[in-house]
Order: structure tokens, then sequence, then C-alpha cells
């Protein structure tokens, strides 16, 4: 997904589609970045839930919540997606003994 700048390149003529073209480059780093972001959350409760924890899986949850629902709002995941990775990871934390 991450692939050089330079094979995503296109020759525009028009100077607003060059500044298009410079905007979508900076706009898809900061996405990704955010996507990235995410994943990282997500990730950190699963470890939390699998060390068995409850304390640490439940901060680590809140902690996530807020990223997530940060993403969905700014729609760099679609919020039904948000919406079906908090319900699996509260299951998660609240199935643990």
């Amino acid at each position: 997904m991450a692939t050089g700048q330079k094979a995503k390149q296109k020759i525009v003529r028009l100077a607003s589609g060059r500044k298009r073209a410079r905007q979508a480059i900076k706009e898809n780093a900061h996405n990704s970045s955010l996507r990235s972001k995410l994943r990282t959350a997500i990730k950190a409760v699963r470890k939390a839930v699998s060390g068995g924890d409850k304390k640490v899986a439940t901060d680590s949850f809140k902690a996530a919540q807020s990223v997530i629902d940060t993403i969905a709002d700014k729609r760099i995941v679609h919020k039904n997606k948000a919406s079906r990775d908090k319900s699996r990871l509260s299951a998660a934390v609240k199935a643990m003994a």
C-alpha cells in the first residue's frame, strides 16, 4: 500500500491539478498514519486481553475507544467498522474472568 511517490505521480498540466496532486500525497500520508494508529490501539487491547490482566485490558480498551471514535469521525474508516471493532474488543474484555 505504501508505494513510492514517484510511482503514483501523474503528469498534470493545470496548476490546480498539480496542487491537488501534492495535497493528495500529503493527505494519503496523514491518513496512513492515522490508520496505523488505529491498528496499534486495537493490537494493544488484544495483547492485554491475551495477557490476562483485566485492569490493563480495560484501560487500554478505554484508550482504544477514543482512538477508534476519532478516526471514524474523520472518516478514515467507516463508522460501522469502528462500531464493529469496539464491539468485538468490548466483548473480549468482558469475557475475561
